[in-house]
């Protein structure tokens, strides 16, 4: 028996169904006969009950206990070719392009039959004239979309049951590469919105989910839409072939956003510190702008290394990280006469201050700091170009602007220089230079005799003065007294008050005449008294601890124009003109000597000997001895005016020649010997089309040397030598060439590149922005992955193009002060890549030491594309840093910890 609900329900699709039967009429063709039967087969609907021999129950609409409606809104259905309604099987068939729409439920597919009476649905595929399925069943609930080839779904429970389905995961929008899980199964039972049982279903993260190149095989699991999948007995399968990475139950995370989590641990062998487990750790996200890593090393010898990392953002705020190391590094045994321990740590701080929070304020950091040999003897060596970095800065800072006139800047510093090469780190060696802090404060420049907005013109118009400040508590220290106590005993406190007053002006039209002073008042803590002490035969230093001062002043003026210079050789020509522009500058400059700061004491060998009690102090002693003397400077640039090649252009190309070269040389009034000054040359320019940067610079001195390499009294033309004598020269060359070059590259792509610099990380740990000292040798958490997918392959076949790049710089230092006639240094580096084929890729950086007739540190590297997998070999043949590294493994972030790296560890020092 039925209701007489259910009666009604029947009137009222039937009412709908001969509506549409009148308003397509012309329209309904019989259903075509399917070339190939399909596979999935429709599910058959069991024929209704005649509801003509229900008899209405009287008490059924008193009934307090009556079934309200399933259907709780409209459903809103469409085809392309014709909807058939079935008053016999109570049916309604849609055919291609079917659609249908239901609250948040979207269904569209190529052939569609609805059960009125049931209220179910079944979605199919058509078959073409080919015989090929399409218009797979799209199902959309909410945001969980399904692509099966068939589908059941019920409208009242909201269950369905789907052949053939396929799901895509997307990963948080945060994750390298915007990585997505594939989730496929043969049969899917919807239990509800949030749960789906799965059989026979394969999880991926390759973009062809049919024939997918890896997959993880789960026979029986649970999925719940972007948060997880619980599976039984999984295996991973390469290329359909089953391997023994088999798990008896599996947990996926597919949760969108951040989630804490376990960092799988790589395991190896190191014949130093035996078997280990390395980042070994736990993922925790901090709200919505900040997370931290805790990850460590354990090694069977006793060594261990922990690690924390946080990165923190708000938009239009700021943004940062932090990074902390602490390692404690064991050699040997105990016992044993070779035993050791070190400790090695190293903390990097990175903020930023995003210009709109603030605009008249400032904080922004740059840390780097830790053992000076924490990268030379590091339990991982994670970073190849940081062990050639002799230098660890930092520097904090905070700025304000008062804006109110006259606007005074003001910021508060500390900063941090420590050397780390192996000859500056003995233990009695103060290689570390802190500031703690430095105080700064500028007052704008204000025109006296000017009004504020008003055109300045003539010498007293222009006269100016500023007001600056410059106060500092520097320290001196080494490793060993480093965040100690200890690291304050040689502190250095002091400031400098300077008043600058300026002007300029015109004379005759073409020279610009500037006149200036400038007044110092120098403030310090403690002084220092030197006498000398007969007994000892040495010279005794007391320290005056007390507030002390000097001032001292000075004067100059300085007159310049500018000079142009063209000569033309036709617009017929390739070379049409050339340009040379001229700026020459005579200075002079006096400063009076300040011997009111001085005393003497006389020594053992009875010479007097002057001394200034501020000699050591931070800013060092006022000046001893009068300056008076003019300078000359000559700078020229020089570039050439070139018929484009591209004959629609009507303007021709400049091409600089000389970017910059620049002549100084000075002449003192006040020395009666050595007048003049060593002439010194610098200069610059950018050639090929600015793919090679070519500096030098050289000193060239008119007097000779004595047979101790003390310069004399005497030009060295007249000593049978030349006009000039070279004491110091210097070349840089740097050469960048790709086969991009010489191919159209696409704006957009160069655009992003630019914004995604592959070696941006290195910089943030203090090494070298490009590659020439070698890439890190860590993929496991290596922020540069590889993010060509199979779709970005453009050449297949491999012969079309091949990509490559290539960087070289040399580099050259003379010295000849002392008739040394020798390099200091003299070496050539180069780096590059090749792209053998679309899926494989070499490269290599080395370079070579012409003084210690050596090679640089030297490295191979070799990649493999394999779709969904990488492969990555590099290895250091040779040097103090020999080592390989191999690792495979998904590229995918989400299945990241199926891989397998092996590596060998380098010779420590």
């Amino acid at each position: 028996m039925q209701s007489n609900k259910q009666y009604l329900l029947f009137l009222l699709f039937l009412f709908v169904g001969v509506i549409s039967l009148q308003a397509q009429e012309d329209k309904i063709v019989p259903l075509p006969i399917k070339a190939e039967r399909d596979t999935i087969i429709a599910p058959l609907f069991p024929s209704p009950v005649v509801t003509d021999s229900i008899v209405a129950d009287s008490l059924a609409i008193d009934s307090p206990n009556q079934k309200q409606p399933l259907l709780l809104d409209k459903i809103t259905y469409k085809a392309k070719d014709y909807v058939r309604l079935s008053q016999k099987e109570n049916k309604i068939y849609l055919y291609n392009e079917a659609e249908i729409y239901y609250q948040d439920t979207e269904l569209k597919a190529g052939i569609i039959i609805m059960d009125y009476v049931k209220n179910e649905v079944y979605a199919g595929r058509m078959v073409d004239s080919l015989g090929n399925y399409t218009q797979l069943p799209y199902f959309k609930q909410g945001s969980n979309v399904v692509i099966p080839d068939s589908i059941r779904f019920n409208f009242d429970t909201q269950k369905a049951l789907i052949w053939n389905s396929r799901t895509e995961q997307q990963a948080d929008a945060g994750a390298l590469g915007g990585d997505a899980m594939k989730v496929y199964a043969e049969i899917t039972k919807k239990e509800n919105d949030s749960v789906y049982f799965l059989s026979e279903g394969k999880l991926t993260t390759a973009t062809d989910t049919i024939n997918p190149d890896y997959y993880i095989r789960i026979r029986k699991a649970k999925f719940v839409p972007k948060k997880k999948v619980i599976a039984g007995f999984s295996n991973l399968y390469i290329s359909d072939v089953p391997t023994p990475i088999a798990m008896p139950f599996a947990y996926f995370p597919l949760s969108v956003g951040r989630s804490a989590g376990i960092l799988m641990p790589n395991f190896g062998n190191d014949p130093n510190t035996g078997y280990f487990l390395q980042d070994m750790g736990y993922y925790v996200p901090l709200g919505d702008y900040a997370d931290i890593t805790f990850s460590g090393d354990f090694y069977t010898n006793g060594s261990w290394g922990i690690r924390a990392a946080s990165i923190y953002t708000k938009r239009y705020k700021y943004r940062g990280n932090i990074n902390f190391r602490y390692e404690n590094l064991i050699r040997s045994q105990k016992g044993f006469s070779d035993f050791s321990q070190t400790l090695n740590y190293n903390i990097q701080i990175s903020h930023s201050q995003d210009t709109k929070a603030s605009p008249n304020s400032r904080f922004s950091a740059s840390v780097n700091l830790g053992s000076s040999e924490f990268f030379r003897n590091s339990l991982q060596q994670r970073n190849l170009p940081n062990t050639q970095n002799n230098t660890l800065s930092s520097s904090i800072s905070y700025s304000k602007t008062f804006p109110a006139y006259p606007s005074v800047n003001m910021s508060l510093t500390a900063t941090h220089s420590q050397l780390t090469s192996p000859t500056s780190t003995a233990s009695n060696t103060d290689n570390i230079t802190m500031t703690l802090p430095t105080l700064q404060a500028s007052m704008e420049r204000i025109f006296p005799f000017a009004k504020r907005d008003g055109i300045k013109k003539g010498l007293i118009q222009n006269i100016n003065f500023q007001y600056d400040l410059n106060a500092q508590n520097r320290l001196t220290t080494n490793d060993e007294d480093f965040l100690t106590g200890r690291m304050f005993d040689n502190a250095r406190v002091g400031a400098r008050h300077r008043i600058p007053i300026s002007t300029n002006f015109k004379v005759a039209k073409f020279f610009s005449v500037s006149m200036g002073a400038s007044y110092e008042d120098v403030w310090t803590l403690e002084t220092f008294d030197r006498s000398f002490d007969a007994e000892t035969n040495t010279v005794v230093t007391d320290t005056i601890s007390g507030f002390d001062r000097y001032n001292q002043y000075n004067f100059s003026a300085s007159i310049g124009t500018t000079v142009y210079g063209t000569f033309n050789f036709g617009e017929d020509k390739k070379i049409q003109a050339i340009r040379h522009v001229m700026r020459p500058s005579l200075s002079y400059g006096y400063a009076p000597s300040f011997d009111q700061f001085y005393d003497q004491y006389i020594d053992g060998n009875g010479d007097v000997v002057e001394f200034s009690r501020f000699q050591g102090t931070l800013n060092g002693a006022p000046r001893l001895g009068k300056s008076n003397s003019f300078n000359f400077s000559l700078a020229n640039t020089l570039e050439a005016k070139v018929r484009d090649k591209d004959s629609t252009k009507l303007e021709p190309k400049k091409v600089p020649i000389l970017s910059n070269f620049n002549i100084t040389t000075g002449y003192n009034l006040e020395s009666d010997s050595l007048r003049l000054s060593p002439l010194s040359i610098n200069g610059g320019t950018n050639i090929l089309d600015n793919k090679m940067s070519i500096n030098f610079s050289a000193n060239l001195d008119p007097y000779a040397i004595d047979n101790n390499g003390r310069r004399i009294n005497t030009f060295n033309v007249d000593n049978g030598g030349s006009l000039l004598r070279l004491t110091r020269a210097n070349a840089n060359i740097t050469y960048s060439i790709s086969s991009e070059m010489f191919g159209k590259k696409d704006k957009d792509k160069e655009e992003e590149e630019e914004e995604t610099d592959p070696f941006d990380y290195v910089a943030q740990s203090g090494g070298r922005t490009d590659d020439l000292f070698g890439r890190a040798d860590s993929f496991s958490d290596n922020p540069v992955r590889n993010s060509k997918k199979d779709d970005d392959i453009e050449n297949p076949i491999f012969g079309t193009k091949i990509p490559w790049n290539f960087r070289l710089a040399y580099s050259a230092n003379f010295t000849n002060t002392a008739r040394q006639n020798e390099f200091s240094s003299h070496s050539l580096m180069f780096s590059g890549d090749i792209e053998l084929s679309p899926r494989w890729k070499v490269g290599g950086s080395s370079g070579y030491d012409f003084k210690n007739q050596g090679f640089t540190l030297t490295q191979l590297r070799f990649e493999r594309n394999l779709g969904s997998f990488n492969m990555r070999f590099n290895w250091t043949p040779f040097g103090q840093f020999k080592r390989w590294y191999f690792f495979i493994g998904i590229d995918a972030s989400i299945l990241s910890d199926l891989k397998w790296e092996n590596r060998s560890q380098p010779i420590r020092n």
